[in-house]
């Protein structure tokens, strides 16, 4: 009896184990990565002003404006990132969506199964749903990044205004020193209508 016992916890085990490697290989996660570098190409085809804001601990230090050919690399901190819809990445990550009825949005959510080996702390993709039956529209990218290391923590909070904005804030700390935060903000279409 025993010995059926342990057998069936075996065989349970092992379609349990086949299964989550099958959803793993099936797994599919919008790529952010790629939504980033399509809007990357749309601005430098486009005739709008980019404008720059350098901001130190919320003080305002410089605003300047920017040549579409600087646009690419003001963006770099997105492009850098891993873009964990490649395979290599999905299975150190899980999809939470829901839908948020104040915000009209539904939001995708991608966490790591293991917060302390990631440096994508979240990543979350806002979309307004189209009731008009064409495709649902991508209105916000947020990313939560977290590089530790012996000497100093960084945190970077990423967010991306789809077709309007995108902002990098910084916050480092080193050792024995107060923490540091920066923030760069770029705008290159400023909306008319919230």
């Amino acid at each position: 009896m025993k010995k059926n016992l342990i057998l069936a916890v075996i065989i349970s085990l092992l379609i349990t184990s086949c299964k989550n490697k099958e959803e793993d290989a099936t797994k599919k996660f919008i790529s952010i990565h790629s939504y980033i570098n399509s809007q990357i190409a749309g601005v430098d085809t486009s005739l709008y002003a980019i404008i720059k804001l350098d901001i130190i601990d919320s003080t305002p230090t410089d605003t300047t404006y920017v040549k579409r050919e600087e646009f690419r690399s003001l963006a770099k901190d997105f492009l850098n990132l891993p873009d964990i819809a490649e395979k290599k990445y999905r299975k150190k990550y899980k999809e939470e969506s829901r839908y948020d009825e104040g915000m009209d949005r539904a939001i995708i959510t991608y966490l790591p199964e293991d917060p302390s080996k990631a440096v994508i702390q979240r990543q979350e993709m806002h979309v307004k749903p189209n009731l008009g039956g064409s495709d649902a529209i991508v209105k916000t990218l947020y990313i939560d990044y977290l590089l530790n290391s012996k000497d100093s923590i960084v945190q970077k909070r990423m967010l991306w205004q789809v077709d309007r904005s995108f902002q990098v804030t910084t916050i480092r700390q080193l050792p024995g020193e107060e923490e540091k935060i920066s923030t760069v903000k770029v705008i290159w279409n400023e909306p008319t209508d919230q």
